[in-house]
């Protein structure tokens, strides 16, 4: 079956302007900061539960009453890679002062067990495959892009959200504001 290519210049304009709606609708919600700090995450966050890469459960439960930072990411997203040692190095110099850290990879289990093997970290991981992209959704990033970075105080307050890659200042900024430190 063919079609004709009136057809096809309108399926193509449509996804055009799809992408360009997804692109505006992405930058919208950057310059935003993501939805409204302030809120506070409901008793569902709080009860899932995460296989992790080694073995063993990651129990969100356990995450209560510290500050947390909940980064997104996958082996497949340069920008993810790259924000990493930085992110670990946040996790070794700030865990004895109250912070948690905590990485969901959105990606294929064997490929995160596959990448950790060359690239470890300290902080703790979950693998989250496709549930990831929902809760990424769920928590106000409605492109699902990555990496996304979700920040916790001990209340389980969102104190900051950001879309895109890490800056040692995000993390001062977030370490400063939240545990005066």
């Amino acid at each position: 079956m063919t079609s004709s290519p009136a057809r096809r210049r309108f399926m193509y304009g449509g996804v055009a302007v799809a992408a360009a709606a997804a692109g505006l609708g992405g930058a919208w919600w950057r310059e935003r900061g993501g939805s409204t700090k302030g809120e506070v995450l409901d008793a569902a966050f709080w009860q899932q539960r995460f296989d992790r890469p080694e073995g063993g459960e990651l129990v969100f439960s356990k995450l209560r009453g510290k500050p947390l930072l909940l980064n997104f990411w996958a082996t497949w997203c340069p920008p993810c890679v790259e924000e990493m040692p930085m992110i670990d190095r946040f996790f070794r110099e700030n865990g004895g002062n109250g912070w948690q850290v905590v990485g969901l990879a959105i990606d294929q289990p064997s490929a995160v067990r596959k990448f950790l093997q060359k690239t470890p970290v300290g902080y703790p991981l979950g693998l989250a495959g496709l549930q990831g992209t929902e809760l990424v959704k769920s928590l106000g990033n409605t492109a699902g892009g990555l990496p996304f970075t979700l920040v916790l105080t001990g209340a389980g307050t969102v104190a900051a959200r950001k879309m895109g890659k890490l800056e040692p200042t995000d993390l001062d900024t977030w370490r400063r504001e939240l545990v005066h430190g």
